[in-house]
């Protein structure tokens, strides 16, 4: 039981923790200015603490003593760094080669996450928050447009023909049926 005021065990100091300055990780109590990577002592909250069993660390100082090792591997958060973990006390891995992806596989991603596809207009990268689909194809919102009239298409408005898209006045203009009053939309030959 505790006593007036008082709380758990800081995990660092092993000092009483008041509330007002506790912070939890894996059910450990800590003190704000105790809450500290193990290993370069930066400061850290609940986003950017990574624990390993009782130990807390940065996610860069986690990563380069837990994560992946190799080339590109353990680096975390876009750091630079040469050392080879041998200051951490690890044991070089031997690494497998990297195979570069195929394009089946680069496919599959863009797919899946909506990068790396091709506007059908300008061939630009085509990613998911920009991305229309006309005639089967991707296409950017800007670049969404009547391939004659430039008018500005939605899903409902679109038609496409040979890889092209079209409003459906200019579709019906330039593909439709011919004849009387059909596809001669304002034709002054027909009007008395």
């Amino acid at each position: 039981m505790s006593t007036w005021g008082g709380g758990a065990k800081c995990a660092a100091c092993e000092k009483t923790v008041y509330h007002a300055e506790e912070m939890q990780c894996n059910g450990r109590s800590f003190h704000k200015t105790c809450f500290s990577c193990m290993v370069c002592r930066k400061g850290l909250d609940s986003t950017t603490v990574a624990a390993h069993e009782s130990e807390i660390y940065c996610k860069t100082c986690y990563g380069k003593k837990y994560g992946p090792k190799g080339y590109g591997y353990g680096q975390g958060a876009g750091a630079l760094s040469s050392d080879t973990g041998e200051q951490l006390g690890i044991e070089p891995q031997e690494t497998k080669p990297q195979r570069p992806a195929t394009n089946s596989n680069s496919n599959k991603f863009a797919q899946k996450f909506g990068g790396a596809e091709k506007c059908s207009r300008c061939s630009k990268s085509v990613y998911a928050a920009e991305k229309m689909i006309g005639g089967g194809k991707p296409w950017h919102k800007t670049c969404f447009r009547c391939a004659l009239c430039g008018k500005g298409l939605e899903s409902t408005t679109v038609t496409d023909k040979d890889g092209e898209i079209y409003c459906k006045v200019c579709y019906a203009k330039n593909f439709g049926p011919k004849g009387m009053g059909l596809g001669n939309l304002g034709c002054a030959e027909h009007q008395e």
